[in-house]
């Protein structure tokens, strides 16, 4: 099968309106996903569907951003209209979330890179109008999260934009929106505001057993303090959540402002474990007695691999001893000089070792990097090396390093 030059590999998902595929592009070799809508359904949708369609190219082609999924091309092909973009590979942030109430440090992130997307979207004059968990995908490679779908986008000052429409998904709709009022950039800020409220509490803002329920709710109602479902948050994101979730847009901070803000929060918080559930604290005895016997055992393995490749020394050839200086070693290679070379900063020899003793914060931050190592190997031993939880512990650990470098500098200076 085929569509346009495009060879169909499978289907992947459904969109809004047709299907969506993984495709071959021959002409230069990669996969991409294909969207897909019959022509005829987007006629009889609505007079305006079908330009609405393929201006998601339009808005998202116009759009170079790692946090915004790329477009390829548009075009259309046997009684379908299509959009070949980047093919993603990772779960999407709804997956994540329907596992319960994230890690603060994980969900500051994801909700930072979802802010720094949004920023550029409407410094460039787009507004997405449909941000979602189910629009962010966590792609596998690196942690990194990707905007998609900009099917209802909206381009600032098009013609073709109608007041009246009601788009976007009720629950994370701003209150604007859900009237069908005229939208701007504060909008989408309304929408990530109810995104990182669900991220941190397991909790929609707004919930209820009917669309008119939840229009209404999001139109009057303000809903519970995330504080009070999650008491350990810092009062200054709760300050924030309450700005962006605002009924007034004007009153909700813009999207740059919002970036800023979540880079602040996230440099002040350490790296935390998810929020326990209740079903956790029900069968937390069953588990212990289940399986704490197995998980001893994955302990002592995770301890042997530490130790054999962190801490017992290598054979080295003998040279005579050298004064200390900086050297430009990579990852692999056997260190020629002193203890500066080494990339992870858990095997110290000797003179490290002396300082180590001598200096408290030296002394912690190893500390901190084996307990994240034993942390990391216990992840693997549950996880794959894409899982975002292994992922978060890879940012700590290399932060934890680069620290470690640069407080090992200045000993030298001061030495």
């Amino acid at each position: 099968m085929k569509i346009g030059r495009y060879e169909i590999l499978d289907e992947i998902g459904e969109g809004a309106m047709g299907a969506v595929f993984r495709a071959h592009d021959p002409l230069i070799e990669r996969t991409v996903a294909i969207k897909t809508v019959p022509i005829a359904q987007l006629r009889k949708e609505a007079p305006d569907a079908e330009s609405r369609f393929l201006r998601e190219a339009q808005s998202a082609g116009r759009l170079s951003h790692p946090n915004i999924v790329t477009i390829y091309d548009v075009g259309e092909a046997d009684a379908v209209a299509y959009i070949a973009m980047e093919y993603l590979r990772g779960a999407t942030l709804r997956e994540i979330m329907d596992k319960g109430p994230m890690p603060l440090d994980l969900a500051l992130d994801t909700a930072l890179q979802m802010a720094e997307a949004l920023a550029f979207a409407h410094e460039h004059g787009v507004i997405h109008r449909d941000v979602k968990p189910a629009n962010v995908v966590i792609t596998g490679q690196s942690g990194r999260i990707k905007l998609t779908d900009f099917g209802i986008a909206h381009v600032v000052n098009s013609d073709q934009t109608q007041a009246g429409q009601m788009l976007g998904s009720p629950r994370y709709m701003s209150p604007e929106q859900a009237m069908g009022r005229e939208v701007e950039g504060r909008s989408d800020i309304f929408s990530l505001g109810a995104v990182l409220y669900e991220m941190l509490t397991g909790h929609y803002a707004f919930d209820g057993d009917s669309l008119p329920t939840i229009i209404y709710r999001v139109v009057n109602d303000t809903p519970v303090a995330a504080s009070a479902l999650r008491p350990q948050l810092p009062a200054a994101l709760g300050e924030l959540l309450g700005r962006m979730l605002s009924k007034q847009p004007e009153a909700r901070p813009d999207a740059r402002a919002v970036v800023g803000a979540l880079r602040s929060l996230a440099l002040a918080t350490p790296p935390a474990t998810a929020a326990p559930s209740h079903r956790d604290e029900i069968t937390r005895p069953l588990r212990v007695l289940a399986f704490g016997i197995p998980l001893a055992v994955f302990l002592l393995i995770g301890l042997g691999i530490i130790v054999i490749e962190h801490f017992l020394p290598s054979p080295t050839p003998s040279a005579p001893p050298a004064a200390p200086r900086a050297t430009g070693g990579t990852a692999g290679t056997p260190a020629a000089s002193g203890p500066e070379v080494r990339p992870s900063g858990e095997a110290p020899g000797p003179p490290e070792a002396a300082k180590r003793e001598s200096d408290p914060y030296l002394a912690g931050l190893d500390k901190k990097l084996v307990e994240l190592r034993i942390k990391r190997t216990m992840l693997l031993l549950k996880y794959t090396r894409q899982h975002p939880d292994v992922v978060q512990v890879d940012r700590e650990i290399e932060r934890l390093r680069a620290e470690r470098r640069r407080h090992l500098k200045q000993l030298e200076k001061k030495g």
